[in-house]
């Protein structure tokens, strides 16, 4: 089940790959609300959790496969680290760049974009409401098949702004 929740992660945060007028620096994105063939899933800060309780060895490995794969996991969420220029040109790549997803807003209504999303193993659509240049909430819908079969998925995120400084957190370009 958790790497059904991870793929669901890694896949349904592709589209969040163009932002209205964003900081840029660090940002955290949190997910909630996720279902799988109608089933609910725990919350991104329930594995987070889980994540902690395991043996440091074991935790480290599920670190580095997540890094591999762009996620960089720290306090709530999903931390991304956005560069002046992706910002400008608002390219803001939430999935590694490398996975061979794509993405296009359909529709802009103010602080509301619509968009659609492909990659190797999922696809769907979804709404971006920008509440601020520091946060904005997703809703997304789509289909992935990261265990053999084809699911139907949802899930609701929210992004923060947590500063100028990324640390160790290194931009995808």
């Amino acid at each position: 089940m958790k790497k059904r929740v991870l793929a669901l992660m890694v896949c349904l945060t592709a589209p969040f790959a163009q932002a209205q007028v964003l900081q840029p620096g660090l940002w955290e994105l949190s997910s909630s609300n996720m279902q799988v063939d109608g089933q609910q899933m725990p919350d991104l800060q329930v594995m987070l959790s889980q994540l902690q309780m395991m043996a440091p060895q074991q935790r480290a490995a599920m670190e580095q496969m997540l890094e591999k794969q762009g996620v960089t996991l720290g306090g709530k969420g999903v931390r991304i680290c956005l560069t002046q220029d992706q910002v400008k040109n608002e390219q803001i790549p939430l999935t590694d760049p490398k996975s061979g997803c794509t993405q296009q807003v359909t529709e802009r209504t103010g602080a509301t974009w619509k968009f659609k999303f492909s990659c190797p193993r999922a696809q769907g659509t979804g709404t971006a409401q920008f509440l601020s240049d520091r946060e904005f909430n997703t809703h997304v819908i789509g289909s992935f098949n990261a265990t053999g079969q084809q699911q139907n998925g949802s899930m609701d995120t929210r992004a923060v702004w947590l500063g100028q400084q990324c640390g160790t957190v290194k931009p995808r370009t």
